[in-house]
């Protein structure tokens, strides 16, 4: 047992997976369904949804049969050597890409709403050192990190039903006003919103209780959904067809249309607790990164390539500060990436595995 001082329970594995998924995604979800599927857009949140648990379950089939191996080891036992390799460093690339345009995206939305006048290298380095610190321990304090985070958000959900107030539930209908077309092709917005779910690929060695993987990852998959459906419906009753589509992040701009007696200016209040959730983006998709780059290098510490993260991090600011829309685009990007390493990959891994595995069997009896 190579994990065995480093092992999760069944509770920070979902929480993991959860948090990775609701992230930043959340926050500007309901604009983005709204540009193509209008109303109906809550619809298309279920079919990814489906998708989603679909395409997870494969990854945890893939990964029962390689159960002491996270997707590193895997793509090199199946592929050899160098191929192996070479695809290993597309997925870390990919998580290290991930993680970027999630702190950019912090950095971005720090300075919008809560601190203008704050240069943004101050800001990265803030938010480096509390990152750097808990994904240096691995993966059972990231797990840690994950329940204390879910224990100093659970209020947000209920907040926003205060959102409710004054409403016009008629906005969601007619059901379907436009077809079938336009909810199928708003799928493909929902794909950002539920990635984190290959997470598995590195989570399941570490998992203390591998059977009750399938069913962990289907729990963590549904409460995203049940998050993302709820932000959604509210800002659709909340805000005309038209309007939410002048709001960059509407689950924001809900947040200040809440008015308490005795509390003003409550989406500050809210986006600073909410910066715990979003570190629980970026730390996943960092370990992840920075533990395939040790694996590679055959380093059994992963702390020297996070503290070369680190440093490339904080330097980067002074060379190139993206805009709204450069952020947007990234986040596009890292979107269809998404499509092929978490959707793509695992099927491919999954069918090259049941045709590989029984050969490789043979052969070594």
């Amino acid at each position: 047992m190579k994990y065995t001082f480093n092992q999760i329970s069944l509770y920070q594995y979902i929480l993991i997976i959860f948090e990775t998924q609701v992230g930043i995604g959340v926050l500007s979800l309901p604009r983005d369904l709204a540009k193509t599927g209008g109303s109906d857009g809550w619809i298309s949140i279920v079919l990814g949804w489906i998708l989603s648990i679909l395409v997870s379950l494969v990854v945890i089939q893939v990964m029962n049969k390689n159960p002491e191996s996270t997707i590193f080891e895997l793509l090199t036992q199946y592929f050899g050597k160098w191929v192996g390799k070479g695809l290993s460093v597309f997925w870390i690339l990919y998580a290290a890409y991930a993680a970027s345009v999630v702190m950019f995206s912090t950095v971005y939305l720090v300075k919008l709403w809560i601190v203008p006048g704050m240069r943004e290298v101050i800001l990265m380095l803030l938010f480096i050192i509390p990152i750097y610190i808990i994904t240096k321990h691995g993966i059972r304090v990231i797990g840690l990190f994950a329940e204390f985070v879910l224990l100093i958000s659970l209020w947000m959900p209920f907040l926003l039903l205060y959102a409710l107030k004054d409403t016009h539930w008629l906005f969601l209908l007619p059901i379907g006003k436009d077809g079938l077309y336009p909810i199928l092709s708003t799928v493909k917005s929902t794909i950002l919103s539920f990635l984190g779910f290959e997470m598995a690929f590195i989570l399941y060695p570490f998992l203390k209780d591998k059977k009750s993987a399938s069913k962990g990852i289907v729990i963590a998959n549904s409460l995203s959904m049940m998050i993302f459906v709820m932000v959604t419906v509210i800002s659709f009753v909340r805000f005309s067809p038209d309007e939410i589509n002048d709001y960059v992040y509407p689950t924001l701009n809900l947040l200040k249309l809440i008015q308490l007696p005795f509390l003003e200016r409550l989406e500050i209040i809210f986006l600073c607790v909410y910066l715990f959730t979003l570190f629980m983006t970026i730390i996943p998709y960092l370990y992840a990164a920075v533990l395939g780059a040790s694996q590679l290098f055959g380093k059994q510490d992963h702390r020297t390539m996070l503290r070369v993260v680190m440093c490339l991090w904080f330097i980067l600011p002074f060379f190139f500060l993206p805009s709204g829309s450069q952020i947007n685009d990234m986040g596009k990007s890292w979107g269809m990436a998404g499509t092929y390493f978490a959707y793509v990959l695992p099927i491919i891994l999954w069918i090259y595995g049941w045709l590989f595995h029984p050969a490789r069997k043979e052969q070594k009896q």
